[in-house]
């Protein structure tokens, strides 16, 4: 394989790529603005110049300076066998000390009030590769703050016009808006007269803004970076299954960004699933369980909700001889396993469905005319499910016959249904299928069903708890959980353990040592427990449950290593000395 040295590292390399990307491979830093993997190549910014040193084929393959020993930009010049790159050498040093500073002849001083200060790439060159001390004496040209659209400010007087919005919209969205306006001194970044930043992928030029030009307006002013813990997750909303960082502190949800993966989303995500996370801290969660007493919902434990729950399940599935179990697609494979469990414990004869998937519009491909079938395509799928083949695939796998939502609800007189949608999901026809029903409903949002319903066990998102979801391309993630569920709320998988540890007729172990049993239903009450303190049966764990999926093989065995698992993001060293107190 054809290698290359970079200040004194010897890569190996693709034939094609260019020594940017080499190095960018190998972990090798060069300095970079304009250049992005998903982006053309420019050329622009200038600060990754470097000298570039190749074998001579006509002077017995002597190394020799290309160009005459001018500087040439390592993002666009490709890289070839015996080649030598010096970009810490006193002369590319003095180059990216000019760059640096021409740079901030005109960016103002707003670092302590900047949203994207601590992940400033002009913050982080102007230490590495700056001189420290401005020699601008002159007045700095002052450029206005513009709303893009609705999701983007654009706050021109800090931008170094890298131009990776401009290609952004033209290579990737499809859309334009965005262009280089002015000349000289006076160019900015602005949008064209008359057109808002307003398409399905707008915020993606907040990613690919390496200073604090263009922000998020929701993010704006919310919280400091430094702050936030990043945990790696999947999209929790769509099909699309994209790859994304939770980004969060205290437990509450402050952004989503994309975190890269060629098989999925590359390096984008839809505005669509960037702000999805908006939901979880709604104030319509349900947070406390309920149940129905002589014909009123009223709040009560979660253990007397549970033990209600099976009780009255059982008495009801005697009227039709069967329990009905719909499993939503919102719902992990992991939640899915532990609900067919928790059923089959319940009644011998269990009904199986899968909830409502929601489709709204087309399939959308990015860029424009990309077929679907291209590794570089970015789709936005119009199905509003994470894991619809992923539910399918474990139901399937358990030997269990999916039947007709619709069918399986009318016909139901005991009913496990399952909801977690991230808006209300009920219709006038669901809703009149469920008044002779005992219904336990496992949702995250208040919704006209909850009035419905005999027993309400609050649930978790996806971003309060592990699991795996089977995107659209067939691919199965695997994500873990960001932040606490609030209030009484558990992962539908901890929900389905605890009914089962009741219908097995074991007694929950509680923090206090303390049992549970039983008892007599009271008249006109569905069946009681005695109150106590929070059970546990089985302590869910999604890992362990993937493996129990994965040794029955079958549709089950992709549980095992065809399972793709998120990195853990590296350790960031501090300079920072720390002392001790």
């Amino acid at each position: 394989m054809p290698t290359v040295t970079i200040n004194g590292q010897k890569c190996e390399f693709e034939p094609g790529q260019m020594i940017l990307q080499v190095a960018n491979a190998n972990g090798v830093d060069i300095p970079q603005y304009c250049y992005h993997d998903g982006l053309t190549i420019v050329a622009s910014c200038r600060i990754c110049l470097g000298e570039v040193w190749a074998p001579n084929p006509r002077n017995d393959n002597k190394l020799e300076p290309m160009m005459g020993g001018k500087l040439l930009p390592t993002c666009q010049t490709p890289a070839s066998d015996g080649m030598v790159v010096h970009t810490d050498s006193p002369k590319a040093v003095a180059n990216q000390k000019g760059v640096m500073e021409y740079l901030l002849i005109n960016h103002p001083l707003d670092c302590p009030v900047c949203d994207q200060a601590g992940e400033c790439t002009l913050q982080d060159f102007s230490y590495e590769y700056g001189r420290g001390v401005s020699r601008f004496e002159e007045t700095k040209v002052k450029q206005p703050k513009k709303d893009l659209g609705p999701h983007v400010y654009l706050y021109s007087d800090r931008c170094i016009l890298c131009t990776r919005c401009v290609r952004f919209t033209q290579e990737v969205s499809g859309t334009n808006e965005i262009m280089v306006q002015g000349r000289g001194n006076d160019s900015q970044i602005d949008v064209f007269p008359g057109v808002a930043l307003d398409n399905e992928l707008s915020a993606n030029v907040i990613d690919l803004c390496p200073v604090g030009a263009l922000l998020d307006k929701d993010f704006l002013f919310t919280q400091r970076v430094w702050f936030l813990k990043k945990t790696a997750t999947i999209d929790g909303v769509t099909a699309s299954g994209d790859n994304i960082w939770a980004e969060h502190n205290q437990g509450k949800m402050y952004r989503f960004r994309p975190r890269e993966n060629a098989s999925v989303n590359r390096w984008w995500i839809t505005d669509e699933v960037r702000y999805s996370w908006k939901f979880v801290h709604s104030d319509t969660r349900l947070t406390t369980p309920m149940h129905r007493q002589f014909g009123v919902l009223e709040e009560t434990s979660y253990i007397r909700a549970v033990q209600d729950a099976v009780e009255g399940l059982r008495k009801a599935a005697e009227k039709s001889g069967k329990l009905t179990l719909v499993v939503s697609p919102m719902l992990s494979c992991e939640d899915a396993y532990s609900l067919v469990q928790a059923a089959r414990a319940i009644h011998e004869n269990v009904e199986y469905a899968v909830g409502p998937v929601p489709v709204h519009g087309e399939d959308k491909v990015f860029p424009k005319g990309t077929s679907k079938d291209d590794p570089k395509a970015f789709i936005a799928y119009a199905e509003k499910a994470p894991n619809a083949r992923g539910v399918k695939r474990v139901l399937e796998g358990l030997g269990c016959t999916v039947t007709d939502f619709n069918a399986a609800v009318r016909n139901a007189t005991s009913l496990i249904l399952t909801g977690n949608y991230p808006s209300r999901w009920d219709t006038d026809e669901l809703r009149n299928a469920l008044k002779d029903t005992f219904v336990v409903l496992i949702d995250t949002l208040h919704s006209p069903l909850v009035d419905d319903a005999d027993i309400v066990l609050p649930g978790a998102v996806w971003l309060e708890k592990a699991g795996t979801f089977e995107n659209a391309r067939g691919m199965v993630q695997a994500f873990e959980a960001a932040i606490p569920s609030p209030g009484s709320a558990n992962s539908e998988g901890q929900i389905g353990n605890d009914l089962l540890a009741v219908a097995e007729g074991k007694a929950l172990n509680t923090p206090s040592g303390s049992t549970v049993h039983i008892v007599d239903e009271g008249p006109g009450q569905v069946p009681n427990a005695l109150r106590t303190r929070l059970p546990h049966g089985n302590i869910f764990n999604a890992a362990n449950t993937r493996a129990a999926m994965a040794a029955l093989n079958g549709p089950l065995g992709v549980f095992g290593d065809a399972v793709s698992s998120p990195q853990a993001p590296e350790a960031v060293e501090s300079d920072m000395q720390v002392v001790a107190l």
